[in-house]
């Protein structure tokens, strides 16, 4: 019996943002805060801010972060690479991640770093791999509707975590299930 890189969009993600974790740690915590995090604004100018949009979902602060966001990755990331093909979820986690950075620079306040809009999105896309057309699936109604409600609970906290985020993740997420199905096993 072998091991095999059964996802590796998924793998490489989750060893890209531990190396990064953990070379942030040995040489000062400088490296996340420059290259792996957006700030609540940004210099048009800058390109190193236009890459920031999309490297921040491979910065986290702590190892729990890191872990809280890649015990989920890693259980549905595999599922969805076999259902959408890798190149597609490649595509969706560099739109989402996009998607999330723009936003939370244009609309928020505050710095974002990590992985946790890349993971709403996975949690409601899976609930998408067995839609047929024409019909909406419970799964994913309930999902929204226990993911919505915690995110709204918890909107209201100053705990430095990132709602928005996760809600404008999980609507990349919808709409990637929506507007591409996957592929039939």
């Amino acid at each position: 019996m072998r091991i095999s890189y059964n996802a590796p969009v998924t793998l490489s993600f989750a060893v890209l943002s531990t190396a990064i974790l953990v070379i942030d740690m040995l040489t000062g915590r400088g490296l996340t805060a420059g290259l792996f995090s957006v700030g609540p604004s940004m210099s048009f100018a800058a390109p190193l801010d236009y890459l920031r949009l999309v490297t921040h979902v491979a910065g986290h602060a702590n190892w729990n972060h890191l872990m809280g966001n890649f015990a989920f990755i890693l259980l549905l990331g595999p599922i969805l690479e076999e259902k959408y093909g890798t190149l597609n979820i490649t595509v969706m986690i560099l739109i989402t991640a996009l998607v999330t950075g723009l936003l939370n620079v244009l609309f928020l306040s505050t710095g974002l770093m990590g992985a946790s809009g890349i993971v709403f999105m996975m949690i409601l896309l899976v609930s998408f791999t067995n839609f047929r057309r024409g019909e909406i699936p419970l799964t994913f109604i309930l999902i929204v509707l226990l993911f919505l409600t915690r995110e709204i609970i918890t909107a209201v906290d100053t705990d430095g975590i990132s709602q928005f985020a996760h809600i404008f993740g999980g609507v990349c997420g919808s709409l990637f299930g929506f507007l591409r199905p996957a592929r039939s096993s």
